[in-house]
């Protein structure tokens, strides 16, 4: 008996984490991408490694303003990709160049979902110039962080780190000369 109930508890979970899987794989095929603004700190975890907690302009802005429960807000798209802060969501209908961004209230902070960018340890200095969050995000105002861009909105990616090879190892084996 025992054995089945684990088993099924087991498939239940893998279920659940398939079906999660899937909807986040439609989000980044359909959603639509926004950039927000961003102002990055620096720690260090060593537990989780090299990450970069991300505060939003367009919350940091409204900090004591926004209500103290969960809800939508709605940004407007500029013709390069930045949202700025529209209002909260009443229901009414969204402009064409509006979108809904859910939030959650979680220790008298407004969040966004996609608070931390977790990295390779030791390419802190590659996302030192981030200046944008590029999140795709649905119709429902969910959302997931894709990447971060610099102020030119280029692209922040990692490019593996040249290793010294002081041996010469990947040339082979020196002969003696």
């Amino acid at each position: 008996m025992n054995r089945w109930y684990i088993v099924g508890w087991g498939l239940l979970v893998l279920v659940l984490f398939n079906i999660n899987y899937m909807k986040k794989q439609q989000l980044l095929t359909t959603g639509e991408r926004l950039l927000l603004q961003l102002a990055p700190v620096d720690p260090r975890s060593l537990m989780q490694g090299d990450y970069m907690t991300l505060d939003y302009a367009v919350v940091r802005e409204r900090r004591g303003e926004l209500p103290a429960e969960d809800g939508k807000l709605v940004v407007k798209r500029d013709a390069q990709g930045i949202a700025t802060w529209q209002r909260l969501d009443d229901g009414s209908p969204l402009e064409p160049d509006n979108f809904l961004l859910r939030y959650r209230v979680r220790e008298e902070r407004l969040r966004l979902g996609a608070e931390a960018f977790f990295f390779e340890e030791g390419h802190a200095e590659d996302y030192e110039k981030a200046a944008y969050g590029e999140l795709v995000v649905d119709k429902a105002g969910n959302s997931i962080l894709v990447g971060l861009r610099d102020k030119d909105l280029v692209p922040l990616l990692t490019q593996p780190k040249e290793v010294e090879d002081p041996q010469g190892l990947e040339e082979g084996p020196k002969q003696p000369e």
